[in-house]
C-alpha cells in the first residue's frame, strides 16, 4: 500500500471555513474491498508546538467516486476556539493529522495500512470570504497582511484614542514582521513586537491609538502611518490614520472582530441615541391576612402587580462621511461574533454589544457622493444584573 496526502490546509488557516486533508491509495487492489476506509487521527493543542499529546478525535472516509479521502476539519479545529479574542488576543491552535487505510478481508481479518502523519498547521479564529481558494495562505488574503486586517487604507482617529490591533508574528504564512515603523507628520518612530514561534503566541499587539502606551509618536501630530517590517524590509501595505477634530456630538468607538481574529475600530461620531425598553408580565397575589387571627387585607394591598420579565437597551450610531472603502469592513461588523462599546476610553471600560441592523444598503461614492450609514446595537448586559 502506499497512501499519499495530495492536498493539505494553509500554514495557518482560518478556523470557521474549510480545513482540507485529501488522501488517496494508490493500490486498486485494496481500494477493491467494499469496507475499504481512510483514517485519520486528529491531534490539536496550544502552548508548546511539540505539546502534541494524543490523538483526540479518530475521523473515518469512504473513497469518493475518485477514490480519494476528503477530510474537512474546520468544525472540530472551530469548537476548540473558545476563548473570547478580549481574552486571549492570540487564539491560535495547533493541529496534526496522522492518516492510514484499513479494510476487512474476506476471513474477516482487518488490514490496517502504515501510517502517514502530516506536518503540523496552525488554525486562527476567523473566517475565509468568496471566491478565495481553499488553502489560501493568510499572506495572500489581504494587501496589509501581516497586519490582520482588511483595511481601509485610510482612517479616521481622534487625539484621545486608545486600542491595539494584531500582527502575525509567528509562521503564518509569508514573512514574519518584527516591527512596526510610525511615520507621522512629527518625525518616525519605531515599535518592536514580540514573538515566540515555538508557542500559540503567534500574534502580537500594537497600538494604533494615540493615547494607547506604548504609542511611539507624539500626542501633536496630524497624521500617522503603520506598516510592519522585517528588519529593513517593508511588508504590506501601510495604514494611514487622520486626526480629526472632535465633534459636537459624544463619540461611540466601536471595536468588532474581524475575519482575521483581530480587532477592527471605528468612531461613530455623528448623533447617537440610546433606548430602554422592558417586557412587562402582570400577576394577581393573594390579598388578605391569612394567617392572622382574623381576615383583612391592607390599603395599599394590590390586586394587580408588574414584574419584569426581560429588559433591553440598545444604541444607535451614525458614522461620519466615510469614503466606499469602508463598506467591506462593515460586512465583517455585521457578522461579527464578538463587539465592544469603549464607552470610557480613558479607564478602558467595555460593554458588549450585538448587532441589530439585519440589513444594508451600501453606498457609492459614485452614485451617493457622501457615504454615511446607520447602525443599530443591542447591549449584552441587561440593566439588572441576574445570573
Amino acid at each position: 500500500m502506499a497512501l499519499s496526502i495530495t492536498q493539505t490546509p494553509a500554514t495557518a488557516s482560518l478556523a470557521q471555513s474549510p480545513i482540507i486533508f485529501t488522501v488517496a491509495e494508490s493500490n486498486l487492489v485494496n481500494l477493491t474491498s467494499e469496507s475499504f476506509q481512510y483514517v485519520g487521527e486528529l491531534y490539536y493543542w496550544t502552548g508548546s508546538v511539540i505539546a502534541s499529546g494524543s490523538s483526540d478525535y479518530t475521523i473515518t472516509k469512504y473513497p469518493n467516486s475518485s477514490n480519494v479521502g476528503i477530510f474537512d476539519l474546520n468544525r472540530i479545529i472551530n469548537s476548540t476556539l473558545t476563548d473570547l479574542l478580549q481574552q486571549n488576543p492570540s487564539n491560535v491552535v495547533y493541529f496534526a493529522c496522522d492518516f492510514y487505510t484499513q479494510f476487512q478481508t474476506i476471513t474477516g481479518t482487518y488490514v490496517t495500512g502504515s501510517h502517514l502523519k502530516s506536518n503540523l498547521y496552525k488554525a486562527l479564529d476567523g473566517y475565509g470570504i468568496f471566491p478565495e481558494t481553499i488553502g489560501a495562505e493568510l499572506n495572500t488574503l489581504s494587501t496589509y497582511y501581516p497586519l490582520l486586517t482588511d483595511g481601509p487604507v485610510t482612517q479616521s482617529a481622534f487625539s484621545n484614542n486608545k486600542g491595539v490591533s494584531g500582527v502575525a508574528v509567528g509562521t503564518l504564512g509569508g514573512t514574519v514582521a518584527d516591527r512596526i515603523i510610525y511615520s507621522g507628520s512629527i518625525g518616525n518612530a519605531t515599535y518592536f513586537l514580540s514573538s515566540s514561534t515555538s508557542t500559540s503566541g503567534q500574534i502580537d499587539d500594537y497600538p494604533i491609538g494615540i493615547a494607547q502606551s506604548g504609542f511611539p509618536l507624539s500626542s501633536s501630530i496630524d497624521w500617522y502611518t503603520v506598516q510592519p517590517f522585517n528588519g529593513t524590509t517593508a511588508l504590506g501595505s501601510p495604514i494611514r490614520y487622520e486626526i480629526v477634530c472632535p465633534q459636537k456630538y459624544p463619540n461611540v468607538r466601536i471595536k468588532w472582530k474581524n475575519r482575521f481574529g483581530q480587532f477592527d475600530y471605528l468612531n461613530f461620531n455623528m448623533i447617537n441615541r440610546q433606548s430602554f425598553s422592558t417586557t412587562k408580565r402582570t400577576y394577581q397575589p393573594q390579598l388578605g391576612s391569612w394567617e392572622g387571627s382574623t381576615f383583612g387585607y391592607q390599603s395599599y394591598d394590590s390586586s394587580n402587580l408588574n414584574y419584569i420579565n426581560d429588559s433591553i437597551q440598545n444604541i444607535s450610531v451614525n458614522t461620519d462621511w466615510l469614503d466606499e472603502d469602508y463598506n467591506d469592513i462593515f460586512k465583517q461588523l455585521l457578522v461579527s461574533d464578538e463587539i465592544y462599546w469603549i464607552y470610557d476610553e480613558a479607564n478602558n471600560l467595555l460593554r458588549p454589544l450585538t448587532v441589530e441592523t439585519s440589513n444594508m444598503i451600501f453606498k457609492t461614492g459614485v452614485v451617493d457622493k457622501l457615504i454615511q450609514y446607520q447602525i443599530d446595537f443591542k447591549f449584552g448586559q441587561p440593566y439588572k444584573l441576574i445570573m
